[in-house]
């Protein structure tokens, strides 16, 4: 049962106490942390005729999950060097820790590099690296990679993608896991059961994208593959048997409140299960997905959560506590930073 706001709630800054809460992001796509000013930046380097502001606010503007996947491109067009990754990286960093934000636990398209750049991934790598080393250096968030492969571009190019983030994590500590995002409806979990097995057999986490779009069925085909983190899981509520697995099972769920307003997935506030969700027990993360295309960054999502839904301050405290849990770190930082988290504010 929730507990109700208390006196001494009610005192607080709430938003600077979330502020200062230690948080940690499981759900952000690197791409997608590009803000206007960076943007601006980028179009400097490579258009002919540089964006107008009014024109770079205009490619953030969409109305259904089609058109973001249009404006997420048009934005992450504009990456053309390694220099860029470098510098995103670094301003990703930057504002993650002006959050509040401990640790990030990044999505990389390689598929985008290799499949829409044609090129080989090796110098951009080097190059988050670079930026993350800097970022950590001056900001003190640390920064994991998750290299994600776009799920409709089919079975064979995954594995190209599993593969070489296999590889590269051998000079790139950093790159702990991979995972499937792009289009449910036509890129089924099931068709990457046997990379994600050879992935785990090289010592990389797994994660998907799954309910996003499409049903319940999208989340058990992950599940089944091997998930052990699934990104969105917003049609899960559709199925009473799929909520018992979650909750039975643990398994951390990546939600995305505002993403899913925005585009469209879920149609209003009101109809989003994240209290639901958390009240049946399951393992509930919030994340920001792609925070300047969506207007929401992991602060404000936290603000969201607790205002709209509310949450209390212990609970957002347990909302924090599981995604240090339900994170790749290793066992000391975990405990380091859950002792933070529960020591803090008392």
């Amino acid at each position: 049962m929730a507990r109700k706001q208390t006196k001494q709630d009610a005192e607080l800054d709430v938003v600077e106490w979330l502020r200062k809460l230690p948080k940690v992001e499981l759900h952000l796509h690197l791409e997608g942390t590009i803000q206007l000013d960076t943007l601006l930046e980028l179009s400097k380097r490579h258009d002919a005729e540089p964006l107008t502001v009014e024109e770079a606010k205009k490619l953030y503007i969409y109305e259904n999950f089609l058109g973001f996947m249009d404006s997420f491109k048009a934005v992450s067009a504009r990456l053309k060097r390694p220099a860029d990754y470098e510098l995103i990286t670094y301003n990703m960093i930057r504002d993650l820790a002006a959050q509040g934000v401990v640790h990030a636990e990044v999505y990389i398209s390689f598929g985008i590099i290799y499949y829409w750049k044609n090129q080989e991934v090796e110098p951009y790598a080097e190059a988050m690296e670079r930026g993350r080393v800097r970022g950590e250096k001056d900001f003190g968030t640390t920064v994991y990679w998750l290299i994600d492969a776009v799920r409709h571009f089919g079975a064979e190019e995954a594995v190209k993608v599993f593969r070489k983030a296999a590889e590269l994590r051998k000079l790139y500590p950093s790159i702990v896991g991979i995972g499937i995002g792009g289009d449910e409806a036509r890129g089924s979990a099931d068709i990457f059961k046997e990379s994600y097995a050879e992935a785990k057999a090289a010592g990389l986490r797994l994660t998907a994208h799954a309910g996003e779009t499409i049903g319940p069925e999208s989340i058990w085909a992950a599940i089944n593959i091997g998930a052990e983190r699934v990104g969105h899981a917003l049609s899960a509520q559709h199925d009473a048997e799929l909520l018992e697995v979650l909750a039975e099972r643990q398994i951390p769920l990546e939600l995305n409140v505002t993403s899913n307003i925005r585009t469209g997935c879920c149609k209003s506030f009101d109809e989003h299960p994240v209290k639901d969700y958390f009240e049946s027990g399951l393992m509930v993360t919030i994340n920001s997905d792609d925070p300047p295309m969506f207007g929401s960054n992991l602060l404000e999502e936290y603000v969201l959560v607790q205002s709209r839904f509310e949450f209390s301050l212990e609970q957002m405290r347990e909302l924090a506590a599981n995604a240090v849990e339900a994170s790749f770190l290793p066992p000391e930082r975990k405990l380091d930073l859950l002792r933070r988290v529960e020591q803090y504010g008392h």
